[in-house]
């Protein structure tokens, strides 16, 4: 048996509009390299939302699963807020 490490992200949700399907919009803060002051980048990932309970504006995990599309790679796991 082998254990598999399965990336998780929090981030916010910005869109739910298809069907069993969210787009959460996560926020990391990179160090500039040369003026060394921080800044924020983010990156939209489509995440698969089998009861599509996620509404827009909530504050939801996610985890890398298996392939559900051409773009979706990610699963809903719970929602914080």
């Amino acid at each position: 048996m082998s254990t598999t490490f399965k990336r998780t992200l929090i981030g916010e949700v910005v869109s739910d509009k298809t069907s069993k399907t969210i787009v959460v919009k996560v926020e990391r803060k990179t160090m500039h390299p040369k003026y060394n002051k921080f800044v924020t980048t983010s990156k939209k990932y489509h995440a698969h939302d089998e009861k599509e309970q996620a509404s827009v504006g909530q504050t939801v995990t996610i985890i890398e699963s298996k392939p559900y599309s051409k773009l979706k790679r990610w699963e809903l796991v719970s929602i914080t807020k």
